[in-house]
């Protein structure tokens, strides 16, 4: 007999296409609008493999009134479907215990699959009773958002170590957030620690703590950001940025689940969830012998990549109106933006990302002499972005070659070499102005070793010591 299966949507197109696809695969499907018509074929065909049911129905909530589906069919896979795509509805959706959650639009086969999986097994998760509250971490509708919100959802009733990359200001901290605050570790500590902001001298006393006299200045004991974060989450950020010696002693504690206080005789057991970020490629940081490649697959056991805004241009719109409404919380003029300024705000580059955004919805919610902030206002207030595109900016580089090339003709045999020399040693100059001559982070920043920076800066005739700035 053909496995049956309920859909509860109220949009008939989606519903027609849904039907279609499930009865080419053989499933028998009953379907309805509405949580009355879904009460009513539950209590008349209770046997029903699987249910699938979206969230707005035309007579109420699809995930609230679900409770009554339990009670009647309480081992029946349910999937959630649903246009309001945001990490509230995600996060309901996980606490529904529900065998899978499908943002609109979703790919059909990935569905049928799905289909395919519950009706096979058991939903064996375990309960999870969340507290989201009344706002969410991170917000964003768009299709590479909700691939972040799933993979969320996917970690919250479990301690899986979590590796978020993405570049500066795309919300990492925003994600260690919501899965600290939403995850079953939401009574304990939520523990950050900057692993870029602290001296390499000064790290490890900074994660294990220290005891009395372990160093020079260490007047008295201190406790570290692993036993801070005990029974809760300790967030590394800007992992990639941590000292050598620092690594392999993390890796250790990673492993052991305990860790020494520097200057330390006795091992204290700890127990905390590990959320991890960077910003950079540790790809070639591990070939080039700066990160270990066994700390990363130590880390990397969850990856969750957080795209660019430019990736995610259609949340323009829902952050900007997110960050003004946030900012008139905070005591700024409460303003209002008109289609056209979020349209101007949409074709900008974003460098730095959503925080770049925040940045400037904040200064037009201070600066504007008016409660409805258009595109002139806008002008006025943050200038005009520069003309020159992404694309355009990123075939910049191979017009230089062109240009060098055309103006130069190195011996026979040598193009390779010197057009690689002609480019290498102003990208080196780069490195060591953006780190103030220091050697370390510029091969850092490069993703190379510092001895092959030494090596080549010698080659090259660079001085790194006129890079360094007093200050």
């Amino acid at each position: 007999m053909s496995a049956k299966i309920l859909l509860v949507e109220d949009d008939t197109s989606i519903a027609t296409v849904i039907v279609a696809a499930l009865e080419d695969e053989g499933y028998l499907v009953h379907r309805t609008d509405s949580v009355a018509g879904r009460d009513k074929m539950l209590s008349q065909n209770g046997d029903y493999a699987a249910m699938l049911t979206d969230v707005v129905l035309t007579d109420g909530d699809g995930i609230a009134s679900l409770p009554d589906v339990r009670k009647q069919a309480p081992d029946m896979p349910l999937i959630i479907l649903s246009a309001q795509n945001t990490l509230d509805t995600a996060v309901r959706a996980s606490e529904t215990q529900a065998f899978e959650y499908f943002p609109k639009p979703f790919d059909l086969d990935e569905l049928v699959r799905a289909v395919g999986q519950a009706v096979g097994q058991a939903d064996e998760r375990g309960t999870f009773q969340a507290d989201p509250g009344d706002g969410m971490p991170l917000v964003g509708r768009s299709a590479a958002m909700q691939s972040v919100y799933r993979m969320i959802t996917r970690v919250l009733r479990n301690d899986l170590t979590v590796l978020v990359t993405g570049e500066s200001g795309t919300g990492k901290e925003l994600v260690a957030e919501a899965i600290h605050q939403l995850g079953s570790r939401k009574s304990g500590p939520l523990v950050a620690v900057n692993a870029a902001a602290i001296p390499a001298d000064l790290i490890e006393s900074e994660l294990f703590g220290h005891e009395k006299g372990a160093f020079t200045g260490a007047v008295t004991q201190a406790i570290g950001k692993f036993e801070q974060a005990n029974g809760g989450t300790l967030f590394l950020d800007e992992i990639g940025d941590m000292p050598a010696e620092a690594q392999t002693r993390l890796l250790r504690a990673l492993q052991s689940g305990r860790i020494r206080r520097v200057g330390g005789r006795q091992e204290i057991a700890v127990n905390v969830r590990i959320i991890a970020a960077t910003n950079r490629d540790l790809g070639p940081m591990i070939e080039a012998g700066t990160f270990r490649e066994d700390l990363f697959y130590r880390l990397n056991v969850v990856p969750i990549e957080l795209p660019p805004l430019r990736d995610r241009a259609e949340d323009i719109d829902v952050l900007t109106q997110h960050f003004l409404l946030q900012a008139a919380e905070e005591g700024l003029p409460r303003r209002q933006i008109e289609p056209d300024a979020v349209q101007a705000l949409e074709r900008r580059q974003w460098r730095g990302n959503v925080r770049e955004l925040r940045n400037v919805v904040y200064r037009l919610a201070l600066m504007a002499r008016k409660e409805r902030v258009d595109a002139g206002d806008l002008l006025e207030i943050i200038g005009a972005e520069q003309s020159q595109s992404q694309t355009e900016k990123g075939d910049s580089f191979a017009l230089a070659l062109d240009q060098w090339l055309a103006a130069n003709q190195p011996p026979k045999g040598t193009l390779y070499q010197s057009a690689l020399a002609a480019f290498e040693k102003p990208l080196m100059e780069f490195a060591l102005d953006q780190t103030n001559g220091n050697q370390l982070r510029a091969a850092q920043l490069l993703g190379i070793n510092r001895n092959t920076l030494r090596k080549r800066l010698a080659d090259l005739s660079v001085e790194p010591d006129r890079f360094t700035r007093t200050v």
